[in-house]
């Protein structure tokens, strides 16, 4: 298939340069997904989605213009490259947009492990795991589960006029469930999935299934808590959340445009110090990984905050050439718009104590362990969100609550934070529990 998609983009090159265009590059995604949900032990739906997808930039000087292409035809090439360098021409005028110089592409790289060389399983294979997962949490006190199983395939390739051209493939194949217990205003869920890369590293459905169900038992009787100042422990679920935060704000996007509640803190402590947040575009068998990224630039390991401190921009080569930087070779693209700066693959550094610990050392406070909606200042930093979990005094969960929404300033949050341990090492984003000092709860 790789085969194919590099001939699809030398075609859509070869178009833009006869349509007068200066520059270009050219991407195709190849990919398929096909999916199975069960509700109430009845199949709710099966489905299987396939697609080729061309796109295209052309830059005339300073100015560019994407089109996306689903007819693969000469005559569509040429007509979708035509309109391109129409729209470039009408473009304003960005003195910072460009490919890469051939000197900074990427020619050879090593095999990350993305794809599993196993048989895509059928329909049946994964109405099979799902009924399986929903069997697991059918206990005593489940009322009804949701359970789904999938698989999903993606290749792509990039080609430029600079001179790189490349691809790779990656597979998941992913099963989870959603259990309810209760009825009516009592009525109470919670959920687990687990997803891989390889099939023969996914859990079994026994395990997806059984601890849906007994996150669902935990969280019944739940109640609003009282309002008032208090530690809040993230569970490791959702504490990537928090970091996500910090990840956004220090996007290059942002930051050229002035924006960003971290803009001035560049080379300043923004975490607790000993704490270190790592990308690392290419670990091997990560789900997130890339060899290159989409400009063509060798993916690589970097420290986003060092011993606390913020240390860099996550940049494209157009907004590192706004802030006079160097590319975090950042750049992630669809087929219908240029590259923009995005992460993959963070890594928090770990604490040495477990969750439980963290439950101990807070004494009176929350764990939470699902987060609703947001309300995130992007310019002071100011955070609010719906949450539920459970209440803990004198460091012992002593009851689920709901209801309640937390609030603090993100700035304050991230410099109290103290990690547990318990990253889970096969996901893209590992980042343990975060314990968090002072934040406001507003409940009964």
């Amino acid at each position: 298939m790789t085969d194919r998609l590099e001939t699809l983009t030398a075609r859509l090159l070869d178009a833009a340069r006869h349509a007068g265009a200066t520059e270009a590059d050219a991407i195709a995604i190849d990919q398929s997904a096909v999916g199975v949900d069960i509700r109430g032990g009845a199949l709710e739906q099966a489905e299987r989605a396939e697609s080729v997808e061309v796109g295209l930039r052309v830059l005339i000087g300073g100015r560019q213009a994407c089109v996306s292409v689903s007819d693969l035809s000469d005559t569509s090439f040429a007509m979708a490259a035509e309109r391109a360098v129409a729209m470039a021409r009408e473009a304003p005028e960005d003195p910072y947009v460009g490919l890469a110089d051939p000197a900074q592409v990427v020619r050879d790289w090593a095999d990350l492990d993305l794809a599993d060389p196993a048989p895509e399983p059928s329909a049946a294979d994964l109405e099979g795991d799902a009924r399986a997962v929903e069997a697991a949490a059918l206990i005593r006190g489940i009322t009804q589960v949701e359970a789904s199983a999938s698989y999903s395939r993606r290749s792509a390739w990039l080609a430029a006029t600079n001179g790189f051209s490349g691809g790779y493939g990656r597979t998941s194949r992913s099963m989870s469930a959603v259990a309810f217990t209760g009825s009516g205003t009592g009525m109470e869920r919670d959920w687990a999935g687990e997803s891989r890369i390889f099939q023969a590293d996914l859990p079994g459905a026994d395990v997806v299934g059984a601890l849906a169900a007994e996150r669902a038992l935990a969280r019944t009787g739940a109640r609003k808590p009282k309002s008032g100042a208090f530690p809040v422990l993230f569970d490791e679920r959702i504490a990537s959340s928090l970091i996500g935060h910090l990840l956004q704000a220090v996007n290059g996007a942002t930051v050229a445009r002035g924006g960003g509640w971290l803009r001035d803190r560049l080379g300043q402590p923004v975490l607790p110090k000993g704490l270190s947040v790592i990308e690392d575009q290419a670990r091997p068998r990560a789900g997130s990984s890339r060899p290159f990224d989409a400009e063509g630039l060798a993916s690589r390991r970097r420290a986003i905050v060092e011993d606390g401190v913020l240390t860099g921009w996550t940049l494209d080569l157009a907004n590192a050439r706004k802030l006079g930087m160097d590319s975090t070779a950042s750049a992630a693209r669809g087929v219908m718009a240029p590259p923009s700066p995005a992460t993959s693959n963070i890594d928090l550094s770990q604490g040495t104590a477990t969750r439980a610990d963290l439950i101990a050392q807070m004494g009176t406070g929350l764990l939470v362990t699902s987060l609703i909606g947001s309300s995130i200042n992007g310019t002071t930093g100011d955070y609010s969100r719906g949450a539920s979990g459970f209440w803990v005094e004198k460091g012992e969960i002593a009851f689920p609550v709901n209801e309640l929404t937390i609030a603090g300033n993100l700035r304050d949050m991230l410099m109290s934070l103290t990690p547990a341990n318990d990253a889970r090492a096969h996901l893209s984003t590992r980042v343990p529990s975060l314990l968090v000092e002072g934040l406001t709860l507003a409940g009964a």
